[in-house]
């Protein structure tokens, strides 16, 4: 019975197209959500062991297959081959400015970025990386914007609280201080 639990279990994992959240998974093959964990712990522990090129990781809120990290550079020539479509700069900052301050209104992030996010939110929007989550109680009730699940799959991650913090990418004050010396004008 347990073997063919496992099987089961690969075998919905390698049909999904996203993760799968434990308790589905434990509705689909009618056991616990915490036998799922261990089969899935178990797997994963086995994969590792016999170096496989693929690994069963726990993303945004389930379990999928995905490839094996050490194995990125082989996996990025397939993936990247003849695709010019990547994140520009503004993107990528509009992005991050949403991730870690969600929920958040244009408006707000044109005010932290300097300039209009029209467009780059719309783009965001249209790749899956971002979505509408509520309005703003204040007047004009502007759409509040957050991350999708998509985002947290494509950034390889469970949850956003299992993000860097901001602190992470801020130099310090030593830095800061340095920085200014360097742009004063000498006297």
């Amino acid at each position: 019975m347990a073997s063919d639990t496992r099987r089961a279990l690969e075998a919905v994992l390698m049909a999904a197209d996203e993760p799968v959240p434990p308790r589905l998974l434990a509705e689909l093959l009618e056991v616990s959500a915490d036998t799922i964990d261990q089969l899935c712990a178990e797997l994963a522990a086995e994969y590792e062991a016999d170096h496989r090129g693929f690994v069963l990781a726990r993303v945004a809120g389930g379990y999928r297959y995905q490839t094996h990290p050490d194995l990125d550079p082989y996996v990025e020539r397939l993936v990247l081959e003849g695709q010019s479509a990547r994140l520009s700069a503004a993107a990528l900052e509009t992005l991050a400015i949403i991730c870690y301050k969600q929920p958040v209104s244009k408006g707000q992030v044109a005010s932290i970025r300097g300039v209009n996010v029209d467009g780059v939110v719309r783009t965001l929007q249209q790749r899956g990386y971002i979505e509408p989550i509520g309005h703003d109680p204040g007047p004009g009730q502007a759409t509040l914007y957050g991350t999708t699940r998509m985002f947290l799959e494509k950034l390889g991650v469970d949850s956003l609280e299992d993000l860097p913090a901001v602190g992470d990418f801020v130099p310090g004050p030593e830095v800061v201080e340095a920085l200014e010396q360097g742009l004063r004008p000498e006297a």
